[in-house]
Formats: structure tokens, sequence, C-alpha cells
């Protein structure tokens, strides 16, 4: 299992890997920690999407520990920590309910890959033993609920839905009750893909937040926020304004695997402090992950 994950990590990150190369490429070369190698540095890092002030951070975290040393592997494994640092949680998977069915709402713009995200969840979640039930409150789009009631049918998952144009806090309304009447250990709550720039989509997303925290003592346990990493630095202004709104608990990086954009993640977390859990690695319906900071930022700095 171990082997296979680490296989998938390395595929995934094939593209964000390759812009990090200068990094490392950097950090693994002859000289002096001055001023021309931390220009260096920032310029790299910006290169791969880590952000700027994640980047300023590291940088001066760097002259301050080496400013005028030899550049040698002390310093390549001090950025590598503060890499991990910077994508560190201490509450990394689901946040489970402490009794009842646990919540997760399912937050994103169209097109971000929401859908097979809530599908690969819900399979993963199945696999681990636990009772699943999906509610389908994406009533606004055509397709939605067809597309979410084939993927359920595909994994074997029970599903709560509506015609188009139904209330979508009906029916999570709907499922909660459901999901507390028949003994589910988890509810997934799908809800439309909106932009994050359309106020009142973004008003119904609050509202189905309400009703599920009215139905369910604690919910929404979690609320994640699919991201489509090929966006990069773009996904840090869909997560700001999400997380106005539904106080987003951590993020699913969806199609990790077809970007080079992949470095996002540090600057999501550290302006934000929104950790990454689950990463998507594949198109097939066990290939997405829970996110380790280690095995992220190791991947990235791995000799060919």
């Amino acid at each position: 299992m171990l082997g296979r994950l680490f296989g998938k990590i390395r595929s995934g990150l094939a593209k964000t890997k390759s812009v990090f190369t200068g990094v490392f490429d950097l950090l693994r070369g002859k000289g002096k920690v001055d001023q021309p190698f931390l220009d260096q540095l920032e310029q790299l890092l910006l290169r791969a999407d880590v952000g700027p002030r994640a980047t300023a951070e590291i940088v001066d975290q760097v002259r301050q520990a080496f400013r005028d040393k030899e550049v040698t592997g002390e310093v390549e494994a001090f950025v590598k920590q503060q890499l991990r640092d910077l994508l560190a949680t201490e509450t990394p998977g689901i946040n489970w309910a402490a009794a009842g069915p646990t919540v997760v709402m399912i937050a994103g713009v169209n097109g971000s890959g929401k859908t097979t995200s809530i599908a690969k969840l819900a399979k993963r979640l199945q696999t681990d033993g636990k009772k699943v039930l999906v509610a389908a409150c994406d009533t606004f789009r055509a397709a939605a609920v067809e597309q979410l009631t084939v993927w359920a049918g595909r994994i074997g998952c029970e599903i709560v839905k509506q015609g188009q144009g139904a209330d979508p806090s009906a029916v999570a309304h709907d499922a909660c009750e459901k999901a507390k009447a028949r003994g589910f250990d988890v509810l997934i709550v799908d809800t439309a893909g909106r932009l994050h720039t359309q106020t009142h989509l973004m008003k119904e997303l609050e509202k189905i937040h309400r009703v599920v925290a009215k139905q369910v003592p604690g919910a929404p346990h979690e609320v994640l926020l699919v991201l489509d990493a090929t966006t990069g630095q773009n996904a840090l202004t869909q997560a700001e304004q999400f997380s106005k709104s539904v106080r987003c608990s951590g993020i699913v990086l969806s199609k990790l695997d077809g970007t080079a954009k992949g470095g996002a993640v540090f600057a999501i977390k550290q302006k934000l402090g929104l950790p990454v859990k689950f990463v998507g690695l594949g198109e097939q319906l066990d290939d997405l992950e829970p996110f380790d900071p280690d095995a992220f930022v190791g991947e990235l700095f791995e000799k060919e």
C-alpha cells in the first residue's frame, strides 16, 4: 500500500516537481548564501507558485540562519523543513463527529472536479468501512444531480436528491433526517458549483450550512473546498471568498497530476491557514489520497 501511494505521489507531482528543479539545483550548488543567492531563491520559489508571502517568509528565515555561510546540504534541509512546516496541520484527515453522522460539506466552482472528488471520497470512506450517504444539493445545474447519481450507482452509495430547480436546503434537510434515522456514518453534502463572485449563490451556500447545523449537532464537521490545482494562485482568491461564506476547514486539491502549479498549496496554507486534506492524483475512483506534507515536500526534492 505504501509503495503504491508513493508511486501515485511521484507520478502526480511530476509537473509540479519540474518547476522546483531550479530550487533544488540552487540549494545543491556551490557558493555562499549572499544577497544574489537569496534573490535567486526568491525568484525560483515564486516561479514554483509558492506565493509572495510564503516565499518572503522562507527567504527571510534562510537569510537569518545562513547569511554569508557556504551553501551545503544543511541549507537544503533547512528549506525543506520550512516548506514542511508551512503545510503542517494539527487536524489531518476528517474531523469525526463524537456521535451520529459526520456531515461533510463540499464546495467549489464549476469545473473544479468537485463531483468526481465527492465520488472518490465516498468510495474511500466506504472502503474504510463507513456507511456513506450523499446529498445532491447542486440543483441549479441541469446535469449535476444526474452526474452524481451515476457516480453513486457506480460505487454503491445511497443518494438523496430532488429534481432540477428544487430548494438545495430542502435536499440537505431531507438528507440529514435520513442519515440520522438510518444510522449512516457519513453524510457528504454536494453544493452547487458556483463562482465565488456570485453573491446570491454564495448566500444559498450559507443557507445549506445553517440547515445542516440545525439538523445535526456540530455539523458541518468538515467544509472541504475543492480546488483545481491547475489554477495555481487563482485558487487563493477562490479559497478566500468561500472561507468568508462557510468557514472552510480544509481543501481537496484536485487534478494535481495534470499541473505544474501544485506549489499553490503553500500560499493557501500560509495565508488562510487552510490545510490540504486530500489530493486527487489521477482519474480512477481510488485516486484520492490523504495529504501527507512530508511525502509531498520529500518528493519535490527527490533525485531522479
